[in-house]
């Protein structure tokens, strides 16, 4: 299989003496095609993960490659072959759908004739094409949530990374989101690299997943391959043992100790 993503001690250290890792010596290979979940609590280091394979920011050291493309040395190129939904995106409110698009295809220097074109073809993939002309302040978190990623995908990068693409939306938004998701997958054939701490979205979604906790990957391969490498039943409670946590029965067992006492 063709790899697309390598990563190789990738690392991103913050403060003065770099006693802050975001990011430890992550050593990682997504292949093409697949949907890959990088798994962990809040602050675990998914978002700066996404970050460094965007070329947003530099690692501390360690190098990269997405697709044939070194992330120290061919940022720009990086950046025209992803597509990118931020945890915390932002928009502009007034604008219109279609001008938001407009204004994204421009900034990958996507030609007008196809701009044009795109714009239209994902509008309608999306169900947005009849609110097109439409502020999209009076869209709904759904509605932008699926803006958001008609907008990662309007240079047509051969990878997407979803960061928390699930995580603000309604269960009935979500669900439309999720269903996207599999389309992009299944259909347009997109390697997709998506962080989430929601373990019910990557058990759905992703082929392998991957498990970060302080900024150190812990666990790699399928679901049931890291369930049986925990010694667990499940997903949940695999994470739980990896990540260092308690099961719900470990915070409750205090009551049971005052109760008895």
């Amino acid at each position: 299989m063709k790899i697309m993503i390598k990563t190789d001690g990738l690392s991103k250290y913050y403060g003065k003496g770099g006693e802050i890792k975001a990011v430890d010596d992550l050593s990682l290979i997504v292949y093409e095609g697949e949907t890959f979940g990088l798994l962990g609590p809040n602050g675990a280091g998914k978002t700066t993960v996404v970050r460094l394979l965007n070329g947003i920011i530099k690692p501390t050291s360690g190098t990269a490659i997405v697709k044939e493309f070194d992330i120290l040395e061919q940022e720009n190129e990086v950046k025209r072959v992803t597509g990118m939904l931020a945890e915390s995106p932002g928009l502009y409110d007034k604008l219109s759908a279609y001008e938001f698009l407009e204004f994204m295809g421009a900034l990958y220097d996507v030609p007008g004739d196809i701009l044009k074109e795109r714009n239209n073809d994902l509008l309608k993939l999306f169900g947005l094409h009849d609110r097109r002309d439409h502020l999209i302040e009076g869209y709904s978190s759904g509605m932008k949530q699926k803006l958001l990623i008609a907008a990662a995908l309007i240079h047509d990068p051969p990878i997407i990374f979803l960061d928390e693409p699930t995580s603000t939306l309604d269960p009935r938004a979500s669900h439309m989101v999720k269903e996207l998701i599999e389309e992009l997958a299944d259909t347009a054939g997109k390697t997709i690299f998506m962080c989430s701490h929601l373990l019910p979205v990557v058990e759905e979604l992703c082929d392998r997943i991957g498990i970060i906790n302080n900024g150190r990957l812990i666990a790699v391969g399928t679901i049931d391959e890291i369930i049986t490498q925990s010694g667990r039943e499940t997903l949940e409670e695999a994470f739980i043992a990896l990540t260092g946590g308690v099961a719900n029965g470990e915070l409750l067992a205090w009551r049971e100790q005052v109760a008895q006492s």
